[in-house]
């Protein structure tokens, strides 16, 4: 099934190990094992970085920018080169966009609003052109849900740790474009929190962002854990109010459906069980 269908249909569930996440006790509250032990689940809630975790390209990025950078005439001033079939030379954009990342931004913000001033940076930065329709376009391209899809897994192993009791959040560095990507997804209504940057005015690793998220979903932090892909950002912010992180989707797809599958343990034996998932 391809990936980015998953926001709409199930699919099916990961192979996953659950033995090393569960913690065994006859006094706290918990779920029944296979073997007859109580099992205390180790975590009440699950938070999610946004772009590069929980929202993945549905195309390389570089492909992207060279589709429409033709339709304007415009590829001949991009950085990377082209060539038939528009098979694209993706380094320079990757580079382009670890300059802007990279680099100081004037404001307190990086995404304020709809973000466009920055995202117009990023673009000039990683692509060498600032035609101002070119960019509009590509930013428009990015706001809908079809130029994005979930990680493998992800949608199933969500919908069966809400229906757990598992408090889920989003928690991302994202301008007001994020609302309506988990809505094309189908996504936004398994979350009881999302709490975007540009929204509540601070931005990961500043341990704000996450106390936003642990107070609205009523969980304390050492019973949440954040998924996400950048050290600084989600790891050390994480870490500093106490909130495990989970490297998760930026590597590689196998370790990603290791790491959120990792959460499965939660449900009970009998959701597990119908699933065919190893008890």
């Amino acid at each position: 099934m391809e990936a980015c269908a998953l926001g709409r249909t199930l699919i099916k569930p990961l192979n996953l190990r659950l033995t090393p996440f569960v913690r065994c006790s006859s006094t706290s509250p918990s779920l029944p094992s296979g073997g007859g032990r109580l099992v205390k689940r180790a975590y009440d809630a699950l938070l999610l970085d946004a772009g590069g975790t929980l929202l993945q390209l549905a195309r390389p990025v570089a492909e992207t920018y060279a589709s429409i950078a033709q339709k304007y005439g415009l590829a001949s001033e991009l950085l990377f080169p082209l060539s038939s079939g528009l098979s694209v030379n993706s380094a320079e954009v990757k580079q382009g966009f670890k300059r802007a990342f990279a680099a100081s931004w004037p404001e307190k913000l990086r995404y304020q609003g709809d973000g466009k001033p920055f995202w117009k940076f990023v673009v000039s930065e990683a692509t060498g052109c600032a035609n101002d329709d070119y960019f509009e376009e590509v930013y428009r391209y990015y706001a809908n849900g079809d130029a994005w899809c979930l990680p493998t897994g992800a949608y199933e192993t969500m919908s069966i740790l809400k229906d757990a009791g598992v408090k889920l959040a989003v928690v991302s560095n994202f301008d007001t474009r994020l609302r309506k990507l988990l809505k094309d997804l189908n996504v936004v209504d398994l979350f009881d929190a999302v709490i975007i940057s540009s929204e509540v005015g601070y931005e990961k690793p500043d341990i704000r962002i996450f106390e936003a998220a642990l107070d609205q979903i009523g969980v304390e932090a050492n019973k949440a854990v954040h998924v996400g892909d950048d050290l600084k950002a989600d790891k050390e912010g994480a870490n500093a109010i106490g909130i495990d992180c989970w490297m998760g989707w930026s590597t590689s797809m196998s370790e990603a459906d290791d790491s959120v599958g990792r959460m499965a343990w939660l449900t009970s034996v009998s959701k597990v069980d119908e699933l065919g998932w190893p008890e």
